[in-house]
């Protein structure tokens, strides 16, 4: 149903905003309820406490229907300010709030959950705290209005935007899912890797970016990709911990790499005005120095062990019928810039890529044979868009909190006051503020929580709009690798047989560009492409940071064209954080010893390759 939802509503729009708001917020809620009852996840085999379990589904069920009629019912009323509140409507509103609290624990755990009932009860009781973070003071009847009675709570802007936007760029994906695109799509990625030191490990990283770029999670495409990637990274001699953090690092990656860009992209246009198109090219560069990082990073902890590429004779073969099948997923994504470049919406672009992928997904042979599985994509797919926008419905409670108690502008100019108007230090505590609040949920749900409550205090500092989300975004999402919760570690873990901690501790290694860029991006926006871009700042600001990207991988990894000592190891990291600090002499300063360090190790290794090779000098003087 959700699927079919979403189709209609970016291909024809929404047929009544305000009962289509609640009303997919309340199907979104059974089809949870449905798909993750109690009764499976606390599974006994005492009998009544199964019938037990069932029963208490039963009630969440009828509880949230029974809310969403309530709001229909006296919406009108309160519109026009002619309603008067019930200890009736307090009690169905409340219940409202409780299913989506406790759905959005099932789907997602804790940590949301938690935000949202601390967001109510500070509305709630916020006016007795001390300092800054004290309010006027709201009744339960106020609240109970803002959060369930009120388009700026659970039914507020963001579930509007994942109606009519999101969705279908999730059912997109799946449907890409469905027709074997993402097989097809490692064996190509495979195949231009295969000449290199890491093989399936760069394979990886290929194949995760490209479709992480239209899951929409990190979690999901690590499990979508990594049990085809980790266990031949592992084949190959990689560690257990190194395979789990390639896959995990590389899939997170695809959240803010363009296209789609996990659907963020148009999400960012949503809030920002800003255009696709220069969201997109905004989003490239950095992303590909992300991905051009984890390259690094893998060919360097290949060499450290050893390893050789495959031999030519091994190495993954494509047939005629591969390059015919990779239209299946080329076609799509050039229609989503087709259908963009044309002026047409981003819902627009996504309801013809879904089309046209569920075409072409008939190329497949094992498609043709099986079509039913375009009808298990769709399933699929709707069970992603329920649970994301259960998600969604309680960002909305924290938004709503939020706004109405002005904590949003408070914490803001906290965060201004404790950084003392310093630019470095307000993204240093926006950073972690990012990485804490964005433990344990998907791409969109962390973003939107996340720019709502701190993108202000970085604007006021005069950061460019558009800098300002995707530098949210990218510690949004990088959140998903960081300990302790690091959901993308912990999906991959399983599949490669490490310890989830230890897995999220390598990828984080492994991707600590990402969390440097969005810095790197604030004070050179010509990196941005499209904000204040000027080519000579762009061409040197992309040197320093390929410089810097290898003194980091190398440092980090204790090697380079041999292994290096401690403290050649610590001058090469402080070698790379000094060539990007926005110093004019401390730039050159430290480009130059880094190019130089890099220089003297490649000449060393070269004579200690060739000991017995003179230089034409030496041959005179001979």
């Amino acid at each position: 149903m959700l699927a079919g939802l979403a189709f209609h509503t970016a291909g024809f729009g929404m047929f009544d905003e305000v009962y289509q708001r609640s009303s997919t917020v309340g199907i979104a809620a059974v089809a949870v309820i449905l798909l993750m009852p109690l009764a499976s996840i606390y599974k006994s085999d005492n009998t009544i406490k199964h019938i037990l379990l069932w029963a208490v589904d039963m009630v969440l069920v009828a509880l949230m229907v029974l809310a969403v009629l309530w709001f229909f019912s006296v919406n009108e009323e309160l519109i026009f300010g002619l309603y008067t509140f019930t200890p009736t409507d307090m009690l169905v509103g409340a219940g409202g709030l409780f299913v989506v609290i406790e759905l959005t624990r099932r789907a997602f755990g804790v940590p949301l959950a938690i935000i949202s009932v601390l967001s109510i009860i500070y509305a709630l009781f916020g006016n007795q705290l001390p300092g800054f973070l004290a309010h006027a003071g709201y009744d339960g009847e106020t609240v109970m209005r803002t959060l369930w009675y009120s388009f700026d709570g659970v039914f507020g802007l963001p579930v509007t935007v994942v109606l009519s936007l999101i969705f279908i760029f999730i059912i997109f994906g799946a449907v890409l899912e469905g027709t074997g695109a993402g097989a097809i799509l490692l064996r190509i990625a495979w195949r231009v890797t295969g000449s290199l030191r890491g093989g399936p490990a760069h394979a990886a990283v290929v194949a995760s970016s490209m479709f992480g770029t239209f899951s929409g999670s990190s979690a999901a495409n690590v499990v979508g990709t990594g049990v085809f990637t980790i266990p031949m990274i592992k084949q190959r001699g990689f560690s257990n911990a190194f395979a789990g953090g390639v896959e995990a690092s590389a899939s997170t990656g695809g959240q803010f790499t363009p296209p789609v860009m996990g659907a963020a992209a148009f999400m960012i246009a949503d809030l920002t005005g800003v255009g696709y198109i220069n969201i997109a090219l905004a989003a490239l560069i950095p992303a590909m120095f992300y991905y051009a990082s984890l390259f690094s990073a893998v060919s360097v902890e290949a060499a450290r062990l050893g390893i050789e590429p495959v031999p030519a004779e091994e190495r993954q073969k494509l047939s005629r019928q591969d390059i015919y099948l990779s239209s299946i997923f080329i076609i799509p994504i050039l229609t989503i810039i087709f259908v963009l470049v044309s002026g047409r919406s981003a819902a627009s672009a996504g309801f013809w890529a879904t089309i046209v992928a569920a075409a072409l997904g008939f190329l497949h042979p094992d498609f043709r044979k099986n079509p039913s599985k375009l009808i298990i994509s769709l399933i699929r797919g709707g069970e992603q868009c329920a649970k994301i926008m259960v998600a969604v419905a309680a960002v909305g409670i924290v938004i709503g909190a939020v706004n109405q108690t002005g904590l949003g502008l408070r914490f803001s100019l906290l965060v201004l006051k404790l950084a003392s108007n310093s630019l470095f230090l307000a993204l240093v505590l926006t950073a972690l503020a990012c990485l804490i609040l964005g433990m344990g949920l998907p791409t969109l749900p962390a973003y939107l929580i996340i720019v709502l409550i701190l993108g202000g205090a970085i604007e006021k500092l005069g950061v460019p709009i558009l800098i300002v989300h995707i530098f949210v975004l990218y510690f949004g999402v990088m959140s998903n690798i960081t300990p302790p919760v690091a959901m993308a570690a912990y999906a991959a873990a399983p599949i490669s047989g490490s310890d989830p901690l230890r897995t999220a501790v390598v990828a984080v290694r492994l991707a600590l560009v990402g969390f440097i860029i969005p810095f790197v991006l604030v004070y050179n926006p010509s990196l941005s492409l499209v904000v204040e871009f000027e080519l000579g700042e762009f061409v040197w600001i992309a040197a320093r940071l390929g410089l810097a990207i290898w003194l980091f991988t190398t440092s980090l990894a204790g090697t380079d064209a041999r292994d290096i000592g401690w403290l050649s190891r610590l001058i090469r990291f402080g070698a790379g954080i000094g060539c990007l600090v926005a110093i004019p002499w401390m730039e050159v300063s430290f480009f130059v010893l880094g190019a130089a360090i890099v220089a003297v190790e490649r000449y060393l290794h070269s004579r200690q390759q060739n000991p017995h090779q003179t230089s034409p000098n030496e041959e005179v003087v001979r």
